[in-house]
């Protein structure tokens, strides 16, 4: 409405932005406005009037919803009051202007806006019609709810929860209630019991109830127990839990061990699962194990194992089967005994199969056909390939066939032996093997120890079993790759697992890289590589080593052919000619022919020896008469003369050269190669001349009726008239003759 003289220009609803806006004018002051809205409004909000006059006023305005309540539900805890609920209505939290009120047969309820009101009431055991009025400014609702709550007894929580008694596997249990009529009512109650890992309910029924028996319990053990309880005859709903208990119950004898046992040869481990808490039913002093054959079980062998350890490893004959008896002992006494048959371990078991597995998500998933042996089930053991089998196992009942294997002890790139054995009345039968990884890792590098054996052209490349602890991934064969010193890559492979050798063929005289690498799941691992150089083969070794001799013997030769023609020029450097000696005939007559001097031409001494009479130290320039059967000489003593005799090659000086001489017609005849006449004396000596070789060349020439003997070394025997000249060095021509080793015989008197 709008003061006079004014009227509504527009009319409209603050802040919304709908289309469905209608206005109406009923009067000069009164205007009406129609708002469809299409969402869900505030509880208030806001209109906003302008006049003719530029006023701009308004109005608020609420939003709610007539009571809506529903479901009503009435019930006695306590069989002297009433409980009912419902279901609240919308707009529960509505203006106050809209609030509602709720009344219940009549009488208000408070905090009815709670959906729950209680009163006082006397029950019979008869059906009513109980009724629940809302009422606000919008509107007003009744619900009806028709119940004989004598069949509605929500019971309260049982009271004072305790243990009357405790046993190591049973509990009895009793409470109390705090409603007096509850002892005249048919209760069933339920035992809620949980030892921190699993939890079970029991049931017990009974009129008044008060007490109960919890049955199946570990001895030794903690638990937390709480009840509650419902009407048995007409059950409208359970009644609240007591409050929690904690009872422990006794202890009692260990329970039977889980044993397996692992035979190899004439050795058996006898091994058993470590009791649990809630199996060994307090602390475990030691264990028991008794053995004997089948056959004759009287006769019982039986040790005592400390409770730190958890096997037994028994020499038995391999021959026999065997009965053993696993228990264990603690305060309470021992347990059952587990009992397990260890067959004859020279049962042939190579028809077992084995086959390959794979892990995944860290473990295995076995699966085997059904065993009509398997009286008792499975039994499914398990243990690393390499170093000490600390097996595991696990039994598996006799209606399944399959199993997932876990174990906390998997490590990836550990090679796993799985066996699958049927449980029978006697000794367990071997079904099936496995072998695999959990999950296989990449093979380190130098892998491999190589050895190579070279054969003609080939090489085989070898290398030791890889242990297994090596083997961090299944191999699937091996790969050789050899390189020369071109850098060319070659390869030979095998596809068996088994292999520890290849073998390279035809094959060049040179040097050779092989390397060996596995092949696996993760492509080429474990590379090694060795670097050979190839030997020729026997047949082309020895015909190398003839034709070097050959080149050898050709080079020899050729040497000395050249050698050879070149021998003067070589003769004239090693030996040099020797210088004449000068002689006079004085020197040469003696007056004994069968007396002779040696006459030694040593540097320490050859002046005194030289100083006899009409011997000139008279030395002309050599005329050497070049000749290419020039040798060296030497002067020696004979029993009827003297002779030359070689030097040998170890003298230290060089020798004179010399020729043989030989008598000439009208001389007189002798038995050496050579004489010198002395007209004066008419000495008898003679002068042998020797050549090295012993080789005898042309005789002594006769020059001018004299005889002329020829050295082929330069020494020549002068006339009686001429001195005796020896060949001298040019460098030293004042030198007597140089040579040490030479021997001149000087003529001695003979006796007539």
């Amino acid at each position: 409405m709008v003061p006079d003289g004014e009227s509504i220009k527009t009319m409209f609803l603050y802040d919304y932005k709908g289309t469905n806006v209608t206005t109406t004018k009923i009067s000069e002051h009164v205007h009406s406005l129609t708002v469809h809205l299409d969402q869900e409004s505030e509880n208030y909000s806001d209109v906003i009037c302008d006049t003719t006059k530029g006023n701009i006023n308004g109005a608020s305005f609420h939003a709610s919803y007539p009571p809506d309540d529903s479901d009503l539900k009435c019930e006695t805890r306590d069989l002297e009051s009433i409980d009912c609920f419902w279901n609240v209505g919308r707009a529960a939290n509505e203006h106050p202007a809209m609030e509602r009120t709720y009344q219940l047969q009549g009488s208000s309820c408070i905090n009815g806006r709670s959906g729950k009101c209680s009163q006082k009431v006397k029950l019979d055991a008869a059906e009513r019609n109980w009724t629940l009025t809302a009422t606000n400014r919008l509107g007003k609702l009744e619900i009806h709810d028709n119940a004989d709550l004598t069949k509605r007894v929500h019971l309260v929580a049982p009271d004072k929860v305790a243990a009357s008694t405790v046993n190591p596997r049973n509990i009895s249990l009793k409470w109390s209630w705090t409603v007096q009529k509850y002892s005249n009512l048919n209760i069933t109650c339920q035992v809620h019991v949980s030892d921190g890992n699993s939890n079970t309910k029991t049931e017990n029924i009974g009129v008044g109830l008060t007490a109960a028996v919890i049955k199946d319990l570990i001895p030794h053990w903690d638990y937390v127990v709480r009840v509650r309880c419902g009407t048995a005859q007409h059950f409208w709903k359970w009644g609240d839990w007591s409050k929690s208990v904690k009872i422990c119950t006794k202890g009692d004898v260990p329970d039977a061990l889980d044993v397996w046992m692992k035979v190899k040869a004439d050795q058996a481990v006898i091994s058993w699962k470590v009791p649990l808490t809630n199996q060994s039913h307090g602390e475990i002093f030691d264990y028991k194990v008794s053995w004997a054959k089948t056959k004759d079980k009287n006769q019982s062998n039986q040790t005592n194992v400390s409770r730190s350890n958890h096997s037994l490893t028994l020499t038995l004959d391999p021959s026999e089967e065997y009965m053993v008896t696993v228990t264990a002992r603690n305060i309470n006494g021992s347990s059952s005994p587990s009992t397990i048959i260890i067959p004859r371990s020279n049962l042939d078991t190579s028809e077992v199969k084995t086959s390959w597995i794979s892990g995944s998500n860290g473990s295995f998933f076995l699966s085997w056909p059904d065993s009509p042996n398997a009286s008792c089930g499975y039994i499914v053991d398990w243990c690393p390939v390499f170093g000490n089998c600390t097996f595991e196992w696990m039994k598996v009942p006799p209606n399944r066939t399959h199993t997932t294997v876990f174990s906390k002890n998997f490590e990836d790139g550990r090679r796993y032996l799985l066996s699958i054995y049927a449980c029978t009345e006697g000794a367990a039968v071997l079904l099936q093997r496995r072998k695999g990884y959990i999950r296989e890792t990449k093979i380190g590098v130098e892998l491999f120890k190589l050895k190579y054996k070279q054969e003609d052209s080939a090489v085989e490349v070898s290398w030791e079993p890889i242990p297994l602890e090596k083997q961090t991934a299944s191999i699937h064969g091996y790969i050789l790759y050899y390189q020369d010193k071109s850098g060319n890559v070659f390869n030979v492979s095998t596809d068996d697992p088994e292999a520890t050798s290849l073998t390279a063929k035809n094959l060049n005289i040179s040097m050779y890289t092989f390397t060996v690498t596995a092949s696996t799941a993760f492509g080429l691992c474990g590379n090694s590589s060795i670097n050979v150089t190839l030997n020729p083969p026997a047949d082309q070794l020895i015909m190398l080593i003839l034709i070097s001799l050959g080149a050898v013997f050709l080079i020899l030769s050729v040497s000395t052919i050249i050698c050879y023609r070149q021998w003067a020029c070589i003769k004239h450097k090693v030996y040099p000619p020797i210088p004449k000696p000068v002689l006079t005939d004085q020197w040469l007559t003696l007056p004994d022919e069968h007396t002779s001097h040696h006459l030694h031409f040593d540097q320490s001494y050859y002046r005194e020896v030289l100083d006899i009479p009409k011997l000139h130290d008279q030395f002309r320039p050599p005329q050497p008469e070049v000749d290419q059967d020039y040798k060296p000489f030497t002067f020696s003593q004979t029993p009827k003369g003297y002779y030359n005799k070689p030097l040998k090659k170890s003298q230290p000086c060089l020798t004179l050269p010399t020729t043989g001489l030989t008598s000439q017609p009208g001389l007189p005849s002798s038995p050496i190669n050579g004489v010198f006449p002395n007209p004066l004396y008419n000495p008898s000596y003679n002068l042998v001349l020797q050549s090295v070789d012993r080789e005898v060349k042309s005789g002594p020439e006769v020059h001018e009726g004299i005889p002329f003997i020829r050295s082929f070394s330069g020494y020549q025997p002068q006339s009686p008239d001429e001195t005796f000249t020896t060949t001298e060095l040019e460098e030293y021509p004042n030198s007597p003759i140089s040579c040490v080793s030479t021997y001149i015989l000087l003529p001695q008197k003979t006796s007539n």
